[in-house]
């Protein structure tokens, strides 16, 4: 997500000392980095309210999160096969359709945000989440995330890698409606690396991410 007045979300959020996974890019180093502290404890989309991870039988009861309209998110791949990677890459995607959705309803302390992320990585998107109100944006276009790769730890914690392609997303003044279109280079590719952690709901949530913007490995 690039334009003139607003950084992308990682980048914003490096300011105040940490980083985390939206619908737009970032940039530090390591899934483990420093920047980024983490917390214990899906699938294509659009401007659409989406599905839970787990389908309609769901015991942890997830919320239906609807992304901005205009905006359309696209997770590749969507399942793996395996049921514990699966639900590693749904979670995921609802975190991002919950931060994108907290961003257009301006509402940092959104219940759906808390449910897929905790502890500093929490507080780090509600930052994120309230420098993007105050620059009264929004987000639209298309954003493409691939090569998603999971990982299950010993320790029983997931690692999630993939790209992001922001060419076709961009940030959105509230008040005129007005796009703010930059041409597409090599920032507009993203790598990111998260560790996730199932809490006692059964839910996948994000505990530590890193992204790099500009990573050639994921440009064309």
């Amino acid at each position: 997500m690039r334009n003139h007045k607003a950084t992308t979300a990682a980048a914003a959020l490096a300011a105040a000392g940490a980083l985390l996974l939206t619908g737009c890019g970032g940039d530090s180093k390591g899934a483990d980095s420093k920047k980024i502290a983490g917390a214990d404890s899906g699938s294509s989309a659009s401007a659409a309210p989406s599905a839970s991870a787990s389908g309609a039988a769901d015991a942890a009861n997830r919320p239906k999160v609807t992304p901005p309209a205009g905006e359309e998110l696209s997770f590749d791949p969507e399942k793996t096969g395996d049921p514990i990677k699966d639900a590693v890459l749904g979670d995921n995607a609802e975190y991002v359709r919950a931060v994108d959705e907290a961003i257009a309803n301006q509402d940092a302390k959104a219940p759906s945000v808390a449910f897929y992320a905790k502890d500093d990585a929490l507080v780090g998107a509600m930052q994120w989440i309230a420098s993007v109100t105050k620059q009264d944006v929004s987000i639209t276009g298309t954003i493409r995330y691939f090569d998603r790769q999971v990982s299950i730890r010993q320790d029983g914690a997931a690692t999630l890698t993939y790209c992001g392609d922001e060419t076709k997303g961009f940030t959105k003044d509230r008040k005129t409606g007005k796009v703010n279109v930059t041409p597409a280079n090599s920032d507009s590719y993203i790598s990111y690396a998260l560790v996730l952690r199932k809490n006692d709901k059964g839910v996948w949530q994000v505990t530590k991410l890193s992204s790099v913007r500009g990573d050639k490995k994921c440009q064309p």
